[in-house]
């Protein structure tokens, strides 16, 4: 099978998992969850972080399709459900509390234990990447050498979070918490224009499944 690389496309998957992703958003929980932390740990706290996100993105993106058919649900269905939820999530990073806030005040100073929680999950690895990363990487859509590229993408914006957060200290002082807050819910647009998206794709799927059905 012949594979030529879409630019376009490439560029608008780079785009969306940058915005569910959110790595400037995840920047204040990295400030509070490190606050007990001894500063010459922060750098194995960030790799920890990155790395639990990345295997939990990365599983999602070789086997949530085929747990949903496994589950005998309809890959479209799921499309839907998963743009409404993003829309929903889009909603919330432009008019209710941003990201970092919601995950602050839930968040406990325990060493390197504030790694995996709050800030691989659900910081990096949020409810919407998860759902991305299988809407990206639909199985019947896509073939695997473009899920590999995928994953590619995947792989340089953990590495560029990763980076941001090991220059948290320096970037601290240039954006503060209320910069971080508007560059989510500016994020938050583009998420919802994303999710929106993903819900036409969808209905345009179930929509064929059922033409097809009935010839």
């Amino acid at each position: 099978m012949d594979f030529t690389l879409n630019w376009a496309s490439i560029l608008r998957e780079l785009i969306t998992l940058t915005v569910v992703i959110d790595p400037i958003g995840s920047l204040p929980v990295f400030y509070f969850a490190t606050a007990a932390v001894p500063a010459a740990l922060h750098w194995r706290f960030a790799l920890r972080a990155v790395l639990v996100a990345w295997v939990v993105l990365m599983f999602f993106l070789v086997a949530g399709q085929l747990l949903l058919e496994g589950l005998g649900l309809r890959f479209g269905s799921f499309q839907i459900a998963g743009g409404v939820i993003l829309f929903l999530f889009a909603l919330t990073m432009i008019f209710g509390d941003s990201k970092p806030e919601q995950e602050i005040e839930s968040a406990e100073r325990d060493h390197l234990s504030g790694a995996v929680f709050p800030l691989a999950m659900p910081s990096i690895a949020s409810p919407g990447a998860m759902l991305a990363i299988v809407v990206l990487t639909d199985n019947h859509r896509h073939s695997i050498p473009e899920q590999v590229v995928t994953a590619g993408l995947l792989t340089v914006v953990l590495l560029v979070t990763l980076v941001l957060l090991l220059l948290a200290g320096k970037l601290k002082r240039v954006l503060g918490s209320t910069g971080a807050g508007v560059i989510s819910r500016v994020m938050g647009i583009i998420l919802a224009t994303v999710a929106v998206d993903a819900v036409l794709g969808g209905l345009d799927a179930v929509g064929a499944l059922s033409l097809s059905a009935t010839q």
